[in-house]
């Protein structure tokens, strides 16, 4: 049978391969357009931290595709869906999935119901942060990640030091969704590594290995979660949502 996954995407500036590649390997999506951070689609884009090219070029063509094209363009809110229609919720990166999904109520109560419903409850490279801010009171309000083992970008990564400050400029933007324009924050807002390392508790672990590469990426499964580094194990991230919800009867 068919499986039903809810793709949560930020509307702040998603990385672009963050949410195409487990978009392309999944398929169906939350108002606005999702527009993608203008470089996370540029080729030419050296990454400030690790002095290497991020953004291949079957990557940007491919996002800039689905941006330019329709498959994108009819969205839904998170108010209007409802767990009880999907077998899971994959939760898509980019910087300003800290702005608007990381403590976002409505997104907080659909995580809950999938993850009280036994549901899989995925979440990439920063959007991990929806998963530390998310408390169970049943469970002495503890993050619900806390005893899970979650992969986290790790923080030597983090744009963090002199000459990090980056804009919120999205690639497509329109009148309806113009992005964060004027948006100039001092490198990333918090190191989710720090975070992810608290939240899971003593009993817990945070992956985040710098030695991870396209060619060897990280992705881990831990009931019912999901999680993966950053943008170079967006694919394995979207494979292994696959590979987990086809394996479920």
């Amino acid at each position: 049978m068919a499986k039903k996954v809810l793709i949560i995407a930020t509307e702040c500036g998603s990385w672009a391969e963050e949410l195409q590649a487990p978009w392309d390997a999944c398929k169906k999506a939350n108002g606005k357009k999702p527009l993608p951070f203008e470089i996370s689609v540029d080729p030419d884009f050296v990454d400030g931290v690790q002095k290497v090219k991020t953004n291949p070029d079957w990557v940007c063509k491919r996002c800039k595709e689905l941006v330019d094209g329709d498959e994108w363009a009819h969205p839904k809110k998170f108010v209007d869906c409802n767990m009880a229609d999907y077998d899971a919720i994959a939760l898509t990166g980019g910087p300003g999935a800290m702005i608007d999904m990381c403590n976002c109520w409505e997104l907080h109560k659909l995580i809950m119901d999938a993850y009280k419903g036994g549901k899989i409850v995925a979440g990439l490279c920063y959007a991990v942060s929806a998963f530390v801010f998310l408390r169970d009171p049943e469970n002495d309000y503890k993050s619900i990640i806390y005893g899970k083992k979650i992969c986290a970008h790790p923080r030597a990564w983090d744009f963090y030091g002199p000459g990090m400050a980056m804009s919120f400029d999205v690639y497509g933007a329109t009148e309806d969704n113009k992005g964060v324009p004027g948006l100039v924050t001092p490198g990333f807002l918090w190191p989710i590594e720090d975070l992810v390392r608290d939240a899971v508790g003593p009993n817990g672990a945070c992956i985040a290995r710098i030695n991870t590469t396209r060619e060897n990426p990280q992705v881990y499964y831990d009931h019912p979660f999901i999680t993966g580094t950053s943008v170079e194990s967006s694919i394995a991230y979207g494979d292994k949502i696959v590979e987990v919800l086809n394996s479920i009867k």
